[in-house]
C-alpha cells in the first residue's frame, strides 16, 4: 500500500529540492554515471550515496539470518537512525533521511565537515524518533505530514491515474532505494526492508568512495548482464559553497544555471499538459481543414507513415540495451 505516498523519480534535481523544502542547508545531490571511485571522490565531502535498483522478485532478498553481502549489525539499529520501511512509495525519501539523519551535529559523526544542518523540522523529527525502535520510526516517518507533503510535491503529475490508489500489475518491475554511508568508522547499508543496518566493514571517510563502489559492484554483479536499470546519487555539500570559497566564478555560474534548470524541470513535473496539447491539436486540425484540397487527409497519412516508421525502427533496436525511459521509483 502506498499510504498516500506517490512515486518520485531518482533525479538529482528532485532530491536536491526535496532537501531544500525540508529545510536542509548547503547540501545537494549529484548523479554518478559510473562506478569509478575517483568520480565520487572529486565531490568531497560526500555524506553518502543512494542506490536505485530493480527489486529481485524471483530470488531471496536476504539469506535467513544474514544478508547476501556484509553482516547485520543489530546494535547499530539502536544508535543510528534506521527505520523499517512500512510504506511502499516512501523508500526514496527514507533512503535520503537514512543518510541525512546520521550526519547531524549530535549524531556519531565527529567532524564539522561530516555534519549537516538539517533544519529545525527534521531535527525535531529525529529527536522524537531516536527514542523509538526501528519499526516505530518507520511508522512515524510514514505518518509525518510534513515529510509526506514535501515528498508528494515532486511526484509526476498524471491526469489519468490516481497514483495514491494504483496497484501495480503483477508483471510490473519493482524498484527500490537503499542508502550507503560511513558512520562511526564503518560503512553501513541502510535499507528499511532489512531487519537491521548492514555493516560492510571498517571505512574511514577518505576510504568511502573506493569501499562503497566495491560493494555496489558486487551487488550489480548478482544481476544478469542485460540488466542496466540502476541509478546512483551522491549526497554532497552544495557545490556553490565550494565555488564561493575558491572564488571560482565559472563553477558558481555553472551551478547556478543547473539549479535554475532543476527548478524548471521540477515545475514541469507538477503539471500535466493534456489540456494544452488538446487545444494545440484542435488548432492544427482547424488550420488543415481550412487549407482544403485534401490537406487534412494528407496530414493524417503522413502521421500514420511516421508512426509505422518509428515502430519499425523500435523493433530493429529492440534488445540493444536501452533507448526507452523506465519508471524507476521505489
Amino acid at each position: 500500500m502506498s499510504g498516500g505516498w506517490n512515486t518520485i523519480e531518482s533525479d538529482a534535481g528532485v532530491f536536491t529540492y526535496l532537501l531544500d523544502n525540508l529545510g536542509v542547508k548547503d547540501v545537494q545531490f549529484e548523479e554518478l554515471l559510473s562506478l569509478d571511485p575517483d568520480a565520487l571522490a572529486q565531490l568531497h565531502p560526500v555524506y553518502g550515496v543512494i542506490f536505485l535498483f530493480k527489486f529481485p522478485t524471483d530470488t531471496p532478498y536476504h539469506a535467513g539470518d544474514k544478508p547476501l553481502d556484509g553482516t547485520f549489525d543489530q546494535d547499530a539499529a539502536e544508535r543510528l537512525f534506521f527505520a523499517a520501511q512500512t510504506i511502499q512509495n516512501a523508500c526514496g525519501t527514507q533512503a535520503l533521511l537514512s543518510v541525512l539523519l546520521n550526519k547531524t551535529p549530535d549524531s556519531s559523526s565527529s567532524t564539522d565537515e561530516d555534519t549537516i544542518d538539517i533544519g529545525p523540522a527534521l531535527a525535531e523529527f529525529r529527536d522524537f524518533t531516536m527514542a523509538l525502535p526501528p519499526e516505530y520510526r518507520g511508522e512515524a516517518l510514514s505518518n509525518s505530514e510534513l515529510i509526506r507533503d514535501v515528498h508528494n510535491s515532486f511526484a509526476k503529475s498524471s491526469p489519468f491515474v490516481d497514483e495514491t490508489q494504483r496497484q501495480p500489475d503483477e508483471g510490473d518491475d519493482a524498484f527500490h532505494f537503499v542508502a550507503y554511508s560511513a558512520v562511526d568508522g564503518t560503512l553501513y547499508e541502510l535499507d528499511g526492508l532489512q531487519p537491521a543496518p548492514i555493516s560492510h566493514g571498517a571505512c574511514r571517510r577518505d576510504d568511502f568512495p573506493a569501499r562503497v563502489m566495491d560493494v555496489l559492484q558486487r551487488r550489480i554483479a548478482r544481476y544478469d548482464t542485460s540488466e542496466i536499470r540502476f541509478n546512483l546519487l551522491a549526497m554532497v555539500r552544495d557545490l556553490r559553497v565550494q565555488a564561493r570559497e575558491l572564488g571560482d566564478l565559472e563553477l558558481l555560474a555553472r551551478e547556478e544555471r543547473k539549479r535554475r534548470d532543476w527548478q524548471f524541470e521540477n515545475a514541469l513535473r507538477r503539471h500535466n499538459f493534456v489540456g494544452f496539447a488538446g487545444e494545440v491539436l484542435k488548432g492544427v486540425v482547424a488550420a488543415k481543414l481550412k487549407e482544403g484540397d485534401g490537406a487534412y487527409d494528407k496530414w493524417i497519412d503522413q502521421g500514420k507513415q511516421s508512426m509505422l516508421k518509428r515502430r519499425e525502427e523500435r523493433k530493429k533496436g529492440a534488445g540493444g540495451g536501452g533507448g526507452e525511459d523506465v519508471e524507476m521509483a521505489g
